[in-house]
């Protein structure tokens, strides 16, 4: 399972709009992985001596440490950005170094995007060649579209292709990433078959095409829970090798990665660490994973499952909105009833079915946890 820490943005970075002339830029509220980490990037490429593919920044063993964390022969701490088996680390790397394109596959919530874009910026040192798919995702965002204007005034020509994320990967040998690639309509998926198979983009109209140099590598992310929506077609399925991210295997590491990405957001969000936190955490966590499961986490009381996929990043949003609401109108400790109001968010989806599961699982097991009665009353005070 991922764990996705972002850095806090620092006054004078890459930015948006400025108010009036000479204005600072303003922070980003969430910088790019290969400007937020970029200093353990370039501590791990001055120190990496193993064999590096063509065009990569690092080597495949340096990307891997990059995702997964460590410390280095002078000292400099890499922070994880995956928190589960290395190997599943290493099989994807592994793949953007053949021929053969990467799909990371797995429940709503196991960070695939993230992995993807930490997978980019560390091989590519740049993570931004992203097409993001949708019902309405147009063939033109896969392959190129056209500047009208230039097309109308002097026919089809080179100054006039509008060249997408994959081609300019293609044509500058970096990693292409495309989002949400089974809800994409199946004609438009299929139009990575040729770029996929032969590495080449003919352009039809120009008599041309283009040729995929070395370094080039595209992955796309799935939700398995996509699957019917438009299931990738078995010629594309060949191109990709799969790897599935799973769910945290334990409480404790979900706890790690939600506490992990809860402080770092709250940094950026300006939110200081409260008083509470580790045991709402922990709270929170278990609830998810007991429902997920349909078992208590001692294995001896069978719950009912919401609808709901109760991810752990889910569980990141209700801590985090936990501690606003402590911060800015509770009592500076982050307190059950300051991340009850989410997890009934999280949990009822179905006013009815969810509910009553939800309201089960209160009755059944929350009620009677040693040490867990002010979740069961604030629970109840929300309406469960």
């Amino acid at each position: 399972m991922a764990t996705e820490p972002t850095a806090e943005p620092t006054a004078g970075s890459a930015a948006g709009s400025t108010a009036g002339s000479g204005a600072h830029p303003a922070p980003v509220l969430r910088q790019h992985a290969e400007d937020a980490f970029a200093a353990e990037l370039a501590a791990l490429a001055a120190q990496d001596d193993r064999p590096r593919p063509e065009r990569w920044r690092l080597s495949p063993w340096a990307v891997a440490t990059y995702l997964t964390g460590g410390e280095l022969p002078d000292g400099t701490v890499v922070t994880p950005k995956y928190i589960g088996p290395r190997r599943i680390v290493e099989v994807a790397v592994t793949t953007l170094a053949t021929d053969r394109a990467l799909l990371l596959l797995g429940v709503p919530g196991t960070a695939k995007t993230w992995v993807s874009e930490h997978l980019a910026a560390a091989i590519s040192g740049d993570s931004t060649l992203l097409v993001q798919g949708t019902a309405g995702t147009p063939e033109e965002a896969v392959r190129y579209g056209w500047n009208y204007a230039q097309l109308l005034a002097h026919g089809p020509s080179h100054d006039a292709l509008v060249p997408s994320p994959v081609m300019r990967a293609m044509a500058d040998g970096r990693i292409a990433r495309v989002e949400e690639l089974t809800r994409i309509p199946a004609d438009v998926q299929d139009s990575l078959i040729t770029i996929l198979s032969e590495k080449t983009l003919p352009v039809p109209e120009l008599g041309s095409e283009i040729q995929a140099v070395r370094g080039f590598n595209l992955i796309a992310t799935a939700n398995d829970r996509d699957r019917g929506v438009n299931e990738l077609s078995s010629a594309l399925r060949r191109r990709f090798n799969t790897v599935v991210l799973p769910l945290p295997a334990t409480l404790e590491e979900e706890v790690e990665i939600v506490t992990r990405r809860v402080g770092q957001l709250g940094r950026s969000l300006d939110l200081p660490e409260l008083p509470g936190g580790a045991e709402q955490i922990r709270r929170v966590v278990t609830v998810f994973r007991e429902l997920r499961a349909g078992l208590t986490a001692d294995g001896r009381t069978k719950v009912k499952t919401p609808g709901g996929t109760l991810s752990t990043a889910e569980a990141i949003s209700v801590v985090t909105n936990g501690l606003a609401l402590a911060t800015h109108f509770g009592d500076g400790v982050l307190r059950a009833g300051d991340v009850t109001d989410g997890i009934l968010g999280a949990v009822v989806r179905d006013p009815v079915a969810d509910r009553q599961v939800w309201r089960e699982y209160l009755e059944g097991v929350v009620r009677e946890r040693e040490g867990w009665k002010d979740f069961y009353r604030a629970a109840r005070e929300v309406g469960a």
